[in-house]
């Protein structure tokens, strides 16, 4: 195990060098907080543009000092986040998540064919440590990027070499060493970029070990025990018993360990020309999946109040990835051109073994490769600017599991999570943004269109496991999507925007072609259905913004989506029967259907006042609502309040019931100081109540893992601060979650962390 006093000392001896790297990176970011790519792949000035886009700069990352990439997110009080287990973060854009929006780093697609429509944990394989800003997009947003982006976009970019000014060799670094409390957290992270004038080299290592959490002391009076860890399986002399937690609080199987690194080569051989390689890399341990590790079952005649597994864990999570990016800038038809050619090799796995079934450790595995490439061009013509371009991502899965005899080792084939033969999914689009700048300076018009074609092809290699009346499944999708925004400047310092855009994503592996067993609290079972149509969003928003000279500013948001063809798991039947014996267990059958169309709505506020040139105030507030229009004749599953104050699932005739992953009303109220060397925020976070009648009671919003009302509503309260020593060298210190509070986030089957002391030490060069 490495000692603090070693994990600090590694630190320090990295770090010895010299010069101003830190002021250096931290002008190039602000110099780029002005302008944004997501929108178009290039860079373009944020009030150009009409979508709703918040920027986490590199400051407010290195300020932060979140965990993980989601909890960065989590952090802006803007993003919420769900989490399965500490390994895990799966963000929501306004009430979509998962594979309903898109994520992307280094212009480069992260979505692929197997990215699921419950929670992922993805997020995670992204090193915040190693990033220079992240670009969130709210609302549809397919046009640049395609399939997925129903909610919204997040996009991550790194940092990059920083060429040298003049002759000389220009070296530029950061390292920092973290210590937390409230999970025996130790983390360390170092890069460093070496340039001339015409090439560049970065490297960046990051390295955290992370030990069971440890969840709040203060719990409300009525939930005295809420997500109390009292029990958990090991094994004595060879054989599963459960055993008493010594300290109820501690999250039993929770920690995890993951490494990161992040590769740059720069090549410039003139003013015009640029190439750069991208290399990364994302691993780590196996991650207990811990709301699994609290389901219960029967054994031995005893009716729920068993655990029921032994050992649920996603195996390690890899992500390589490896793209080359070039950019010509010059005078001519196009003044700038952008291509990129990638690839990427994921691996995920599954890996679960029941309470005493050592006959029976089950393991699933997926490989996934990506080959991705896209060409764009800029051109300005007067007042116009154009960009058009075109691209492609082609996935190749495999999919295999198997069942080990622990006693024997003899290994025997099961049914694999995906079909066990060819899986190929192929996304191929153009694309065409256009903004145009009206002469009197005060509106700029955005508008833009993608026709985007996907093949889908899926066969089953070995049928003998549930006999399925179809082998292979085949899909041609073709889509037309587009956006036309509005920028008014009103006044001087007041502005109004408005967007109506659109949004799709096409049926993938995930949803045409699985086999699993569901996470919900009764038997069931997700059975492959072809008959499944694309998603498509339609979506109308309008933003305010203020400014009261540099004293203040608000932006205030509202939004209407609407949500056709809605694909979620429903009542289906196979071979004319509602429930089948699978894994030996008699389940219901589910499966993705297009059942309901649904309607989502809210807004958010942002406020910044400057109270003096030291303090400043800054507050969040974020509201969603959804629901799905039914068919008030069919009957639907939908949790009914009791005259005695329970919940209960009832069978009854609506016109609408709650659309799943909608999070409650959100928010950060923060105090910032900031003056010479010293630098300090006191902050809270919180999030409203989710009754239980608000949760879906057919997708994924794990009410088993709630209370019997629902999710109660928390804050906390959050204080940091950073001391610089010298010019390069700073102190970071902080207390997380001051008062204890015990609180689990919505649709989470994990408590967050009680009291945590945070410890940082970053050396800059």
């Amino acid at each position: 195990m490495l000692s603090l006093r070693n994990f600090f000392c590694i630190t320090l001896l990295i770090s010895c060098t010299n010069t101003f790297a830190q002021n250096q990176l931290s002008d190039t970011t602000k110099n780029l907080e002005a302008v944004i790519i997501s929108a178009s792949k290039f860079a373009e000035k944020r009030i150009n543009i009409a979508q709703q886009i918040e920027v986490i700069s590199y400051k407010t990352i290195q300020s932060a000092n979140a965990q993980s990439t989601g909890d960065l997110l989590a952090n802006t009080g803007k993003v919420f986040v769900q989490k399965s287990q500490q390994g895990g973060s799966s963000p929501v854009l306004r009430g979509f998540e998962a594979s309903r929006i898109l994520l992307v780093i280094d212009g480069v697609r992260l979505n692929n064919a197997i990215y699921r429509s419950g929670h992922l944990q993805n997020v995670i394989t992204v090193d915040q440590n190693s990033l220079n800003r992240v670009e969130v997009v709210y609302g549809p947003s397919s046009t640049t990027y395609g399939s997925d982006a129903l909610g919204g976009t997040i996009h991550f970019i790194t940092k990059a070499p920083i060429l040298s000014p003049n002759t000389k060799l220009y070296t530029t670094g950061t390292s920092f060493a973290r210590y937390s409390t409230v999970n025996n957290e130790k983390t360390v992270h170092a890069d460093i970029s070496l340039a001339n004038k015409k090439f560049g080299w970065y490297q960046a290592y990051n390295y955290s070990d992370f030990g069971d959490l440890k969840m709040g002391n203060n719990y409300l009076k009525t939930y005295p025990n809420f997500g109390r860890r009292s029990k958990y399986i090991t094994q004595i002399n060879g054989i599963d018993s459960v055993v008493n937690n010594t300290d109820d609080r501690v999250q039993k199987f929770s920690g995890y360990k993951q490494w990161d690194v992040v590769q740059k080569f720069l090549y410039k051989p003139n003013e015009y020309l640029t190439h750069l390689v991208n290399l990364q890399l994302s691993n780590s341990t196996n991650i207990p999946r811990y709301d699994r590790l609290q389901d219960v079952r029967n054994f031995g005649g005893t009716i729920g109040t068993t655990l029921r597994f032994a050992q649920w864990d996603y195996g390690p999570q890899k992500r390589l990835m490896g793209a080359y990016e070039m950019m010509y800038t010059k005078p001519g038809f196009f003044k700038e051109i952008k291509a990129n050619i990638n690839y990427q090799q994921i691996e995920e796995s599954r890996i679960t073994r029941e309470y005493r079934r050592i006959d029976r450790l089950d393991k699933q595995v997926e490989k996934v490769g990506v080959w991705g490439g896209s060409l764009s061009g800029r051109k300005f013509i007067q007042n116009h600017e154009i960009v058009v371009g075109a691209d492609a991502q082609l996935n190749n899965v495999r999919s295999e599991a198997t069942r080990t005899n622990l006693a024997t080792l003899a290994q025997s084939n099961i049914i694999s999570r995906y079909p066990n033969g060819n899986n190929v999914m192929n996304n191929y689009g153009m694309y065409a943004q256009h903004i145009y700048k009206f002469k009197n300076k005060k509106l700029v018009l955005n508008d833009g269109f993608r026709i985007q074609a996907i093949h889908l092809k899926s066969n089953i290699k070995d049928n003998s496991f549930l006999k399925l009346p179809d082998t292979a499944v085949v899909q041609n999708n073709v889509a037309l999507t587009g956006n036309v925004g509005i920028v008014a400047q009103l006044y001087k310092r007041t502005s109004l925007s408005s967007v109506i855009s659109s949004g799709f994503r096409a049926p993938n592996i995930d949803d045409l072609a699985k086999v699993f067993e569901s996470s919900t609290a009764a038997r069931q079972v997700v059975l492959p259905n072809a008959d499944i149509r694309p998603e498509y969003t339609y979506n109308i928003d309008v933003t305010l913004k203020q400014d009261i000279g540099s004293v203040a500013m608000v932006e205030l948001t509202g939004y209407y989506t609407l949500f056709k063809n809605a694909i979620i798991k429903a009542p289906f039947k196979f071979n004319g029967q509602d429930s089948i014996v699978f894994d030996g267990v008699k389940s219901q059958v589910l499966a993705s259907q297009n059942v309901n169309n649904a309607r989502v709505y809210g807004f958010s506020l942002s406020v910044k006042v400057n109270l003096t040139k030291a303090f400043t105030i800054y507050h969040t507030l974020s509201y969603t609502k959804g629901f799905f229009i039914v068919d008030e004749n069919t009957p639907s599953t939908i949790y009914e309040k009791q005259p005695n104050g329970s919940y209960e699932l009832v069978k009854r005739n609506v016109a609408q019931k709650p659309l799943d992953h909608i999070s409650p009303i959100i928010g950060k109220f923060s105090l910032a100081y900031e003056r010479k060397k010293i630098s300090s925020e006191l902050f809270i976070l919180f999030n409203g109540w989710n009754r239980l009648d608000e949760f879906s009671a057919d997708g994924e919003d794990n009410a088993q893992y709630a209370t019997a009302e629902g999710m109660p509503a928390w804050y906390t309260a959050n204080w940091k601060a950073q001391v610089a020593f010298t010019k390069n060298t700073s102190l970071q210190l902080g207390v997380d979650n001051i008062f204890d509070r015990n609180y689990r986030p919505f649709a989470s089957g994990f408590s967050a962390g009680g009291r945590n002391v945070m410890l940082a030490l970053r050396v800059g060069w």
